[in-house]
């Protein structure tokens, strides 16, 4: 199913449109033992809402329910619409669950890009345009990373890959700096500099 919402602004006979796909289910492996079905969802648009007009990225359900729950946090008089029921029968090797929940993730999404002031919102930005993970897309809408929504959507949503962690970068810098000072301890060049006057008075 393909759907393309219109949306027409006040005072202009200019339609703008937003087509959002939810397809290719795929199984992944999340550990030894456990196994989720991500999705593609696909945006094609023209409003100037959205940063890109084009992008791709996967998401499994619980970064829908996520989503679904900050949204309706910050917009506590609309009524979201609901996510397909999750039920302890759901089967992933079943194509006719899969496909089941497919059409409901979408069904979800093109309500929720009809309604204006979800529109406005950076976490549904973030989560349809980059591939961030909720921590991530809390931290950049909260000012707590060094890249901005527009950076990450950007820069990072057409390589299809998550931001680098802040915490490992600054844990490698650290580490390089600790190995830099047992090669060269603080007093080494003091040391080296009486060393060379020695030599010199000598």
């Amino acid at each position: 199913m393909r759907l393309s919402v219109e949306i027409m602004w006040s005072g202009s006979n200019n339609k703008e449109f937003v087509t959002v796909l939810v397809r290719d289910p795929r199984t992944q492996k999340e550990d030894s033992w456990h196994s989720y079905i991500d999705y593609e969802i696909f945006i094609h648009t023209n409003s100037m809402c959205f940063t890109r007009k084009t992008s791709c990225v996967r998401r499994r359900f619980r970064e829908f329910v996520w989503l679904r729950q900050r949204l309706q946090s910050n917009a506590v008089l609309i009524q979201l619409p609901e996510l397909p029921s999750k039920t302890p029968f759901f089967n992933m090797n079943n194509p006719h669950h899969v496909d089941h929940r497919r059409q409901g993730l979408q069904e979800f999404l093109e309500k929720i890009l009809q309604n204006a002031l979800l529109l406005s919102d950076s976490r549904l930005h973030l989560f349809l345009q980059t591939q961030l993970s909720p921590e991530d897309m809390e931290a950049c809408v909260s000012g707590q990373t060094k890249y901005s929504v527009a950076d990450a959507i950007q820069k990072f949503a057409s390589l299809n890959r998550r931001f680098p962690i802040e915490d490992e970068e600054r844990k490698k810098e650290e580490t390089m700096q600790t190995l830099i000072r047992r090669v060269h301890p603080p007093g080494l060049d003091l040391v080296m500099t009486a060393f060379h006057v020695d030599v010199k008075q000598a």
